[in-house]
């Protein structure tokens, strides 16, 4: 999903360029180490998707160790920090395992709830609630410490997977989703404050090196396992069988989250936190997409009023969470956040449609059609690798140009699978070339934001990266299912007695409105490369 982590997975799990290469963020090089897939952890500068979307740690997290301090004895996984790392470790790829197992069971999930109409809203959702829950995470770890939300953040994901899994419609489905999302958005900001606050500064580049780590095994077979068990077990079972995973990790984690320090931000109750200017704004951004999300699925005139009250508590908070100039592409730091929500909208909702065309255009079943996407997670950290060498340092901009043709050109490739002849190989192929472009991309734009950021405001701006993403994915992917169901998608096997018969109900026009579309976005967002500099 993020767009910082390999996909298919969800961009919100991947941590980002917050952690970084400037003075309060004190990591070298990890701009991209958990970009949205999160997977160029051999780089130092690693990796980039799902989904995203993940947030920029509060001030409190990107405090600097003392310059002089001595690196503790074996490192991350020396005795001191060996719980903690593994329990991060742990629930990152748990996190990242469900992130890459929903796009295979989501359409045979759609079918049995007979809620392809609502198809888009199982991503969305996720990415909507977990901004807010971005912003609350930040505030509440600040007054109280990252204890509370992880905690409570692990135990939202777990009942939204319950949820999801137990779902009878496909709104309760997608409500699940939704407190997933707010788990997720949680967790992931939770975790960037414990790493500011266990780590020493000079070990923080080996820890976000093995938050991409944990990515990649998850990208690798969870499609695999997803596509099995929804095969044998049941779909259900992607969902409800996550949550007992989430146990041991906790148990792991707690001794050495209890030693951490208090808080040092200003104390205050639930009240003074969701008060917060932040939290509110994030609030009424994730209201105004949801409302205009509907407003999108819908045909008659009426759909003019959710559209309107959407756009007017969406716009201003947008205008207000990101720097000035974002949205017309203002020179330097304004169009880096710009082409990252541009990057990881087209990603996310290009990708959230390929394993149901797979399926219901070409009979695939469900585990082939997820491996299609897991190339493009490797190269993605290929990516991320070549563009951490320091010779490609002087083309960082163009190199995140290219990222954005690469991904242009792997999105208008895919939808040529509806035609008679051609191999459904070429998916794969053509998203490999994609996940190649992201991880230049991601990476790039995380090291270039932090050196175009003081070091007082990298944390701040980080933050509005990250934003950028998730708007990115809910905007652009409800955009998609808007499309999809306008183009006649919503009807894909609403008669069809299986979901790989589902082909002769379909239509076919629906996929390639949503892959010309976002071919489009992305070469938008290759544009705006002139603006960087």
């Amino acid at each position: 999903m993020s767009a910082d982590r390999p996909r298919g997975t969800d961009p919100h799990t991947d941590p980002g360029p917050a952690i970084g290469a400037t003075g309060t963020t004190g990591t070298t090089g990890t701009t991209g180490a958990t970009e949205m897939t999160g997977k160029a952890g051999a780089a130092g500068t690693a990796g980039a998707a799902t989904a995203s979307v993940v947030p920029a740690p509060p001030a409190a997290a990107t405090r600097a160790a003392p310059p002089d301090e001595p690196r503790p004895a074996g490192g991350v996984l020396g005795r001191e920090f060996r719980a903690l790392t593994f329990g991060i470790i742990s629930v990152v790829s748990v996190v990242a395992f469900e992130a890459s197992a929903v796009n295979t069971a989501m359409p045979v999930a759609a079918r049995a709830l007979d809620g392809f109409g609502l198809y888009a809203f199982g991503f969305s959702a996720y990415f909507t609630a977990s901004l807010f829950a971005m912003a609350l995470s930040g505030e509440w770890s600040d007054r109280h410490g990252p204890l509370a939300p992880l905690f409570g953040g692990i135990a939202a994901f777990g009942a939204g997977l319950l949820v999801a899994g137990g779902a009878q419609s496909m709104g309760m489905f997608v409500a699940g989703r939704g407190v997933q999302g707010i788990g997720g958005g949680l967790v992931v900001v939770a975790l960037y404050v414990v790493v500011g606050r266990a780590y020493p500064e000079r070990l923080r580049p080996s820890i976000m090196a093995s938050f991409s780590a944990a990515w990649v095994v998850p990208v690798i077979v969870g499609p695999l396992v997803a596509g099995t068990v929804t095969e044998q077990l049941g779909w259900r079972w992607v969902f409800l069988a996550i949550p007992v995973l989430i146990l041991l990790p906790l148990a792991v984690m707690l001794p050495a989250l209890r030693k951490l320090p208090s808080a040092p931000g200003p104390r205050g109750g639930v009240r003074q936190v969701l008060g917060s200017r932040r939290c509110l704004l994030a609030l009424a951004v994730a209201v105004g997409a949801c409302l205009l999300q509907y407003a999108g699925q819908r045909t008659d005139r009426w759909a003019l009023l959710p559209a309107a009250a959407g756009l007017a508590l969406l716009v201003p908070g947008i205008v207000r969470l990101l720097p000035r100039g974002t949205f017309r592409a203002g020179r330097g730091l304004p169009s880096v956040v710009l082409m990252r929500g541009l990057a990881a909208g087209a990603l996310v909702a290009a990708e959230s449609f390929i394993p149901l065309m797979l399926v219901t255009q070409r009979g695939l079943s469900p585990t082939l059609a997820g491996l299609s996407l897991t190339g493009g997670g490797l190269t993605w950290a290929l990516g991320s690798y070549v563009q951490s060498r320091p010779r490609m340092e002087p083309y960082r901009e163009r190199l995140m140009g290219l990222g954005m043709v690469l991904l242009a050109a792997a999105i208008v490739t895919v939808p040529l699978v509806l035609l008679d002849g051609v191999p459904v190989a070429i998916v794969a192929v053509a998203w490999t070339v994609g996940g190649f472009g992201m991880g230049l991309k991601i990476s790039s734009g995380g090291v270039l934001l932090l050196k175009l950021s003081r070091p007082e405001e990298a944390g701040t701006n980080s933050a509005s990266l990250q934003m950028s993403d998730a708007l990115g994915n809910v905007t652009f992917v409800g955009l998609s299912g808007a499309l999809f169901v306008a183009f006649g998608g919503g009807s894909i096997a609403t008669h069809a007695p299986t979901l790989t018969d589902a082909g002769t109900a379909s239509h076919p026009a629906a996929f390639v409105a949503v892959f010309a579309t976002m071919t489009f976005v992305a070469l938008a967002g290759a544009m705006v490369t002139r603006r960087l500099r």
